[in-house]
């Protein structure tokens, strides 16, 4: 059986009660770089966010989790995008706010969960991930749990006038 509860973290639904720590997230400019975020994003906007994200991933090709310790202290996200139900696939993100936290192995066990709900449940073939290549924490992590750097794609990403590669990583569940 599929369970989202490991050792350490569990990840859950967004609930209205994160309306704060979304605002903090996405407006955190340190961030945006890799979220893609050129703008800060009221209370109000993400209010209406977290309104629709009880819709569901077949009809938002979309899902975020949020990140909590045994605790219950909310400490991260993890997403899933371009979900692709036709041809099994979709990508991965993951952000833990506090850079106190990173590196105690609550990224990993975030991903393995997730992918374990994502191809025992969803049915998926593969799931990916896209790291900025000077990001060697994460590339180690995914590269950790099984992921394969599959490509990279040169000046993909522009932020404050400057590009950079982005590696293409993926996992197969054969």
């Amino acid at each position: 059986m599929v369970t989202l509860t490991g050792k350490q973290i569990y990840l859950r639904a967004l609930e209205q009660k994160d309306l704060d720590f979304l605002y903090e997230l996405e407006n955190d400019t340190g961030i945006w770089e890799v979220s893609g975020t050129v703008t800060p994003y009221s209370k109000d906007v993400l209010q209406l966010y977290l309104d629709s994200a009880h819709r569901d991933i077949y009809d938002v090709k979309q899902l975020r989790l949020v990140i909590c310790t045994k605790e219950h202290n909310t400490i991260g996200l993890i997403d899933v995008f371009d979900f692709e139900p036709n041809h099994k696939r979709a990508g991965m993100g993951i952000v833990v706010l506090d850079e106190g936290l990173r590196n105690k192995g609550i990224g990993a066990e975030a991903i393995t969960l997730l992918c374990n709900y994502l191809f025992q449940v969803l049915g998926l073939k593969q799931v990916y991930a896209n790291i900025l290549e000077g990001n060697a924490p994460s590339l180690h992590l995914f590269k950790k749990l099984g992921f394969q750097e599959i490509g990279v794609k040169k000046d993909w990403v522009r932020f404050n006038d400057t590009y950079k590669n982005e590696v293409l990583l993926q996992k197969i569940n054969n």
